[in-house]
């Protein structure tokens, strides 16, 4: 009874097309689930996500589990789950994800899980990392320790979806610092993120990561914008 009045003047809506949710929906309506742009990037190795840092940075594997178009599912997504607090949106992707993920096998010797770190005056206005809830999902499927005290970041940037392509790629190498002991010598580390577009912000990440001796550097991302 309070269930159904609590649905009643507070009703599930689909972070997706708003629509109203069916009883047996999470999140994400059936039709929006079914519409979402996958990249199958698992698929291939070679795929676009690493192209992107060929020359930049040396990475293991890359993957983003949906294209970022304008206007857009994964829009509406991404914008939800970073500005409107809604993180369920992340658990549900990323225990999606973790599985095709787990069942791909390119991310077996994955050691450990490091979100993209907010700055801290940006994460106490928020509130929260917009990652965590996908990055956690994704470290149950694939039974690796997240590590978030790692990777530090230093300065305070606005937001990269305000910024042109030009602005994005310009991202200072001082913008993260690292943090670790000999007991993470020689690791695997998994880096995720929401959005791959120019890779600026990621790179600066790897170059800090990569700082740790013997580190290698594999990435995902919930989505992968073609922009």
């Amino acid at each position: 009874m309070l269930k159904n009045l609590l649905n009643l003047f507070y009703p599930k809506i689909c972070s997706g097309c708003s629509n109203l949710l069916l009883e047996s929906e999470n999140q994400i309506c059936i039709t929006c689930r079914h519409d979402l742009p996958l990249t199958n990037h698992l698929l291939t190795k070679n795929n676009e996500g690493l192209k992107k840092f060929y020359g930049k940075i040396p990475v293991e594997n890359v993957s983003s589990m949906l294209y970022y178009h304008k206007k857009g599912i994964t829009q509406n997504l991404i914008h939800n789950l970073k500005y409107k607090n809604q993180q369920k949106i992340g658990t549900v992707l990323g225990d999606w994800y973790g599985i095709d993920l787990k069942e791909s096998k390119a991310f077996d010797n994955i050691d450990f899980v490091i979100p993209v770190p907010l700055h801290k005056k940006k994460l106490q206005k928020r509130g929260y990392n917009q990652i965590d809830t996908f990055c956690e999902s994704i470290s149950k499927k694939l039974n690796k320790e997240i590590k978030k005290e790692v990777l530090i970041r230093k300065e305070y940037a606005e937001t990269q979806s305000k910024k042109n392509l030009i602005n994005r790629s310009t991202i200072s190498e001082n913008t993260f610092s690292i943090s670790y002991n000999e007991t993470l010598y020689n690791k695997h580390f998994l880096l995720v993120d929401d959005v791959l577009t120019t890779g600026a912000t990621l790179e600066a990440c790897g170059k800090a990561i990569l700082k740790i001796p013997g580190a290698k550097l594999s990435i995902v991302t919930i989505a992968f914008s073609e922009s």
